[in-house]
């Protein structure tokens, strides 16, 4: 790949593979041996690397730290059975990954930096790719500021690297949910729809007092009202509604997910009727009572198809249908991973083969 890009490869001395427990995954916290990093200085990006996973130097002063430039995304790169490796979906990622970058004064970044970047780490971190049923390779692609500079002003030069760890499932069970009613995730003509550090920093507070009361996650609401949800502290949240999949819709306070759009139009190749629009608080507590609401689920890179077991409002716990009684999100889910895993004919073109 460095035939393509011109880009510098120097591989880690010794390999931390031996010393990895693929049986014991924790999410991001265990990293494949080598990063790619690129580098954004006059109005170009240049010092394309591969080296080994490890710290940075950098300034206290750079911007990021101080003002909060920073974006990620996620993607996942999968073993398929034949022993080939794919990365899903990750053409809209790089569209996400840019859309943030506007919406947060940065520079975009190239299709080819970003895409050649991730062939070229996982071509030299091939063996990092598990290959149990239900893992995967985690991709990190994130951009920060990197001025060294007290100014209020976008920066001069960005920092965009690579990481990738080998996971397992995000979650291990049904989730246990709360609806937050004061505090917010995201308002109008804010950031919300943008992958960006910063959404995620003024959520950790309500997330942590949720935890206290035995919550798994919280589901937002709107700023103004409380009264419409909106997602998941991880993911997008989608419902059977009268066997309707219903989903609230993407708007500058709701992320515009990846498996959220790959569920839709797994749902609708089906012949399943979707919905994407606003969904109040009160319509799924209702439909919960009343047999209409017989699915929710959360959807995301991470989570993958997680189902919701527990919803919790105002002091009141709300409790859905048995997840194993599921067909509806069960099959999406089971027909999101075959495709994935090279089970059946990708469709849709969504698989890269790197």
């Amino acid at each position: 790949m460095n035939d393509i890009l011109d880009m510098t490869i120097t591989k880690a001395a010794e390999s931390r593979l031996t010393v990895t427990d693929f049986s014991q995954l924790p999410f991001g916290k265990v990293f494949s041996d080598h990063m790619f990093i690129a580098e954004y200085d006059n109005c170009e990006w240049g010092n394309l690397q591969i080296l080994p996973y490890g710290p940075i130097p950098m300034s206290p002063a750079i911007s990021a730290l101080h003002y909060g430039q920073a974006i990620f995304e996620g993607m996942k790169a999968y073993r398929q059975e034949s022993g080939k490796i794919s990365v899903f979906r990750g053409d809209k990622n790089f569209e996400r990954f840019n859309k943030s970058a506007a919406r947060m004064s940065m520079p975009a970044i190239t299709k080819d930096i970003f895409m050649q970047g991730i062939a070229a780490l996982i071509e030299i971190d091939e063996r990092w790719v598990p290959a149990q049923e239900g893992y995967s390779l985690y991709i990190r692609p994130v951009m920060f500021a990197t001025d060294p500079y007290l100014g209020v002003r976008p920066s001069d030069k960005y920092t965009f690297a690579l990481l990738t760890t080998p996971t397992g499932p995000y979650y291990s069970k049904a989730l246990k949910v709360k609806i937050e009613t004061e505090f917010t995730r995201a308002d109008e003509g804010g950031v919300g729809f943008a992958k960006t550090a910063g959404n995620y920093a003024r959520s950790l507070y309500p997330f942590a007092e949720a935890q206290k009361e035995g919550f798994d996650q919280l589901i937002w609401t709107d700023a103004v009202s409380h009264e419409y949800i909106e997602e998941a502290g991880t993911a997008n949240l989608i419902f059977v509604i009268n066997g309707k999949l219903v989903t609230p819709s993407v708007r500058s306070t709701v992320l515009d997910g990846v498996t959220r759009d790959t569920i839709i139009m797994l749902a609708r190749k089906q012949g399943l009727e979707v919905e994407e629009r606003r969904v109040s608080v009160k319509e799924i507590l209702d439909g919960i009572e009343t047999g209409n609401v017989t699915d929710a689920f959360a959807a995301g890179t991470a989570a993958t198809v997680t189902p919701i077991g527990e919803i919790g409002y105002q002091g009141k716990i709300y409790t859905l249908t048995d997840p194993s009684t599921r067909t509806i999100s069960s099959g999406i889910a089971k027909m999101l991973n075959d495709i994935r895993y090279g089970i059946v004919p990708d469709e849709f073109g969504w698989n890269w083969i790197v």
